[in-house]
């Protein structure tokens, strides 16, 4: 047995004093005259050591709400219902008439109590809401049934916890044995090292080798430090912030982005339409011409005629590139390195690799001079600032980029994984807006980088408010994934 400390001794001898096998904490605290949270500790101290015994007891207790303490008068409104119907039945538009109709039905309905036959309701055979009303008059031993009434609101639960603590057997010698009680030293003062009384003082004793209790302290959610870390790399690289709305025009989100009106993008089974609309910016007949018939440039454009009423319409943003192609018509002259982590919404079935709202980071860069290359080199250094060694690039199509790339990151057992798109901004997308250098953009998936990063199956665990899964998640989580050597 390790060395017990004072106030195990204490709560010991405390324990013995009041010569009954299990006692409340507020008693024990009464006599030692400390709190019950004090003796809680100290017991499970003691706990360890085979001294005492510690028992957590939760009691639930119920209150009625309002509308549960007029059906305990009035009975529920399924029980009125039942009265109204009576056992010859009853027109269902008669019983529509009744107050407790909207609420009732449905429950009787749910519970299988009545049959509805063209426009007559009757009760079916030993239709009875007696144990329900049993329920609401003594919720305390309802079981099951309470846990309904507490869905409809009809009551409201109230936890208590209390805790008892009784002496074990070997708790029981020890304190026969009898306890040395004398005040012990827990720190040393200043006094007692430079008068050496500290040698001759009652030291409390320490167990080094036992493990303190698990502490958690208040941290971001990993998925949010992922993002933070990300916006820290880009900074770093030279980038600059740049914001928007949720909400934005099919202007911005697609027609300067140069995609046709017709684009299956833009249908509703991909795109969240709101009712609203947004006034066009001016010089959108730049923009018109570019679609039509490729304005002042060398494109032909898409032809037919561009209707700027569908460009009014709002979205809930797609991309984030359409903060990119904003950012640029307000800063059309080089150089200019933006960046964005922005959250966008496309109409998706929800499942583990898939949601209809997630995280996307956009990048610009332009100014004379700039490359394809020099693209491949700023997401090859992003990816492996992030600890994604392998970084490959294959072809890509999109509307706006050409030409157009996909970054893959390796991850074993699942080999390259795509991880977004990027490419060289077309001159239909840059050119309405009085920009004449080249421009590198890319959009990249966050929550797959963060998949590989956290380790995780399922991509709506990002999502969610897991407590255990927060406090087991390292503040740090370098990359795990790159070929095995």
């Amino acid at each position: 047995m390790a060395e017990l400390t004072l106030n195990e001794k204490r709560l010991l001898a405390a324990l013995a004093k009041t010569g009954t096998t299990t006692v409340g904490v507020p008693d024990v605290a009464a006599v030692m005259e400390a709190t019950p949270e004090a003796v809680v500790q100290w017991a499970y101290l003691a706990m360890d050591n085979g001294q005492v015994t510690l028992e957590r007891i939760v009691e639930k207790s119920y209150t009625y709400t309002e509308e549960g303490t007029a059906y305990r008068t009035a009975g529920l409104p399924e029980t009125q219902l039942l009265a109204a119907i009576g056992e010859k039945g009853i027109q269902l538009a008669e019983l529509q008439k009744h107050p407790a109709f909207k609420i009732g039905f449905g429950q009787l309905r749910k519970k299988g109590l009545v049959t509805v036959t063209g426009t007559e309701v009757t009760k079916t055979a030993g239709a009875s809401t007696a144990g329900d009303e049993a329920a609401l008059a003594d919720p305390k031993h309802a079981g099951e049934k309470a846990k309904e009434l507490l869905k409809r609101k009809l009551l409201s639960e109230t936890e208590t916890v209390r805790y008892t603590v009784a002496l074990t057997p070997d708790g029981v010698k020890t304190a026969a044995a009898g306890l040395d009680l004398s005040e012990e030293i827990g720190t040393l003062t200043r006094d007692q090292i430079l008068s050496g009384s500290w040698k001759s003082a009652n030291l409390r004793k320490y167990d080094i080798h036992k493990l303190p209790r698990t502490a958690y302290p208040g941290k971001s959610h990993p998925y949010q430090r992922l993002i933070d870390e990300m916006r820290q790399i880009l900074l770093e690289m030279g980038f600059t912030e740049m914001h928007g709305g949720i909400v934005q025009s099919a202007f911005w989100n697609f027609d300067a982005l140069f995609q046709p009106q017709d684009h299956p993008a833009r249908e509703m089974q991909d795109t969240f339409y709101l009712k609203e609309e947004a006034p066009l910016p001016s010089g959108w007949e730049r923009l018109r011409d570019m679609h039509e018939h490729g304005g002042e440039t060398s494109s032909t454009g898409w032809g037919g005629t561009w209707n700027p009423e569908k460009a009014k319409q709002c979205v809930l943003r797609t991309h984030t590139t359409s903060l990119s192609i904003q950012y640029l018509a307000r800063h059309p002259e080089p150089p200019v390195k933006a960046f964005c982590v922005g959250r966008v919404y496309r109409r998706e079935a929800i499942d583990p690799t898939h949601t209809p709202e997630f995280e996307q980071l956009e990048g610009i860069v332009m100014d004379k001079g700039v490359t394809f290359r020099h693209l491949l080199g700023f997401l090859k250094e992003f990816y492996q600032r992030m600890g994604f060694e392998d970084v490959r690039f294959r072809p890509g199509f999109f509307p706006y980029t050409e030409p157009s790339v996909e970054p893959e990151i390796w991850v074993d057992g699942l080999g390259w994984v795509e991880m977004g798109g990027a490419g060289v901004f077309r001159q239909e997308v840059t050119a309405p807006w009085g920009v004449t250098c080249p421009v590198l953009a890319w959009g990249l998936g966050v929550s797959r980088v963060a998949m590989f990063r956290l380790g995780l199956k399922d991509l709506r665990q990002l999502y969610q408010s897991d407590l255990e899964w927060i406090r087991a998640n390292p503040v740090h989580a370098p990359a795990k994934v790159g070929r095995k050597a």
